[in-house]
């Protein structure tokens, strides 16, 4: 469940970073560094800006790419304190998604995470998107330490 919210922020910053609103998506990403890492807001806040740059001047597969550099930071922040859980999910529902176009938020809110939980068992499905597989913590299965 983490993951998906994690991805789901992770994208509705980079969509924001291409609306008139990226300030306020922007805003709304350092407060919460403020509040939970204030020693790394200068850093957030120089990279929230070069991501922008990189969001303005386009590029193919850029988006994804910046989509999951912000999936990691995001995730960092939540391994800190995983109680910051609830915190994201409001910043997401209630100041990022409210920025993005009405066939961006359906693109975001689409995104599922799906868990296999038997032995050897795989799982996967898509709708409208692409499939990202991650190892189980601890597996030593294909694609292990990439999550």
């Amino acid at each position: 469940m983490i993951e998906a919210l994690v991805l789901a922020a992770a994208t509705a910053l980079v969509t924001a970073m291409t609306t008139d609103g990226w300030e306020k998506a922007r805003s709304a990403v350092v407060k919460l560094w403020r509040r939970h890492r204030p020693d790394h807001v200068p850093a957030i806040e120089a990279d929230i800006d070069a991501t922008h740059a990189e969001v303005v001047a386009g590029g193919d597969g850029a988006d994804e790419e910046l989509i999951a550099d912000w999936k990691r930071k995001l995730r960092r922040l939540l391994d800190t304190d995983p109680a910051l859980e609830a915190e994201l999910r409001r910043v997401l529902d209630d100041e990022l998604m409210p920025l993005l176009p009405a066939a961006e938020q359906a693109r975001v809110q689409n995104i599922q995470h799906i868990t296999a939980s038997a032995p050897g068992a795989v799982a996967q499905g898509v709708m409208y998107g692409n499939i990202i597989n991650h190892a189980a913590p601890g597996s030593a299965g294909p694609g292990a330490g990439d999550a």
